[in-house]
């Protein structure tokens, strides 16, 4: 079976060194509102150059897993993987509770919510033809951004059952948003198993903020993935922190985990200048970091390439292949 890419679709086995959560455009719902946009020519140019840079380190294919209400943009995508090669997936889905699900999708039912994602998965993205090739789902808040939720919402359960549908349907995996103050890993994991879903298709992403043993035990013993997926944004949680939990997990026999950023190279709209400060305070947050950084920390401390190339190669092509 194949695997959708915004430039057409190419096997499990082709994926090689995969950035499994990352983003090129995004934008707070409303933006498209706002008549003070990017410059797209400008923007399409400065993304294709951070993603040759990546190329160059080895990185074959990132996923943006942006949902559809935050400023996805299946064009630009395309654009940007024609130009430099890179192979980039992107989402159907929508995003949490507190800075998504636009009320039209909360009036429907799950069965409505999947026929849509099952369409832009198998027929293409509105009129564009760009087929996604991820379903993204979200439970929790942002840190620093958003109010403690306390629970998974009812939209955010009603999202949750969709995407299971529409992964049944399809075959594509589902990722996760998981709140590094308030995880939900587990509780989305009992959702998809009363839906029938096979976890070797759910990864549950942002868990590498959450810096709880436990919490990865009761993952990972289940056969679900984890998503440590935000090296250099340490405003949330360091570094130091994240490779802690990474190479203890490994040490003790686990490695259902993928790696990446979730940087995002521009944000739609004028609430974009603030982006700026949030990078100014993050200087390492930035789709090579893991290669240029993180890595060869990870050598450095003894990790074999085998491992390595479990968490960059191996284990996106398991969590893709159907």
């Amino acid at each position: 079976m194949s695997i959708n890419t915004v430039t057409g679709a190419v096997s499990a086995d082709d994926l090689g060194f995969t950035l499994i959560h990352e983003h090129l455009t995004a934008g707070m719902p409303g933006w498209e509102l706002d008549p003070d946009d990017f410059n797209r020519k400008d923007e399409v140019a400065s993304a294709v150059v951070k993603l040759k840079e990546i190329k160059e380190l080895g990185v074959k294919s990132f996923v943006d897993p942006c949902p559809m209400e935050l400023g996805r943009d299946p064009e630009f995508a395309a654009e940007c993987a024609s130009r430099s090669g890179m192979q980039v997936i992107i989402a159907t889905g929508l995003y949490n509770e507190a800075l998504g699900i636009p009320q039209h999708f909360r009036m429907m039912d799950a069965d409505a919510i999947a026929e849509i994602y099952t369409r832009e998965l198998t027929d293409g993205i509105g009129k564009t033809g760009i087929k996604a090739g991820i379903i993204k789902v979200a439970t929790g808040g942002i840190p620093g951004m958003t109010a403690s939720s306390n629970a998974i919402s009812k939209a955010e359960m009603l999202t949750l059952r969709a995407a299971a549908k529409a992964q049944k349907a399809t075959g594509a995996p589902i990722l996760c948003h998981n709140s590094e103050v308030e995880p939900y890993g587990r509780q989305v994991l009992d959702v998809m198993a009363e839906e029938g879903v096979d976890f070797n298709k759910v990864l549950i992403g942002h868990a590498c903020g959450v810096g709880d043993l436990r919490y990865y035990f009761d993952i990972l013993d289940r056969g679900a993935w984890l998503g440590f997926d935000r090296f250099g944004l340490e405003s949330i949680a360091t570094d130091k922190l994240r490779l802690a939990g990474l190479m203890g997990l490994l040490a003790v026999g686990y490695d259902r985990i993928m790696l990446s950023h979730d940087a995002v190279h521009c944000l739609r709209g004028r609430a974009g200048g603030g982006f700026s400060a949030m990078l100014q305070g993050n200087p390492k947050w930035n789709y090579a970091h893991i290669s240029r950084n993180i890595l060869p920390q990870m050598r450095a401390a003894g990790v074999p390439e085998e491992k390595i190339r479990n968490l960059t190669t191996n284990n996106p092509r398991s969590y893709f292949k159907k």
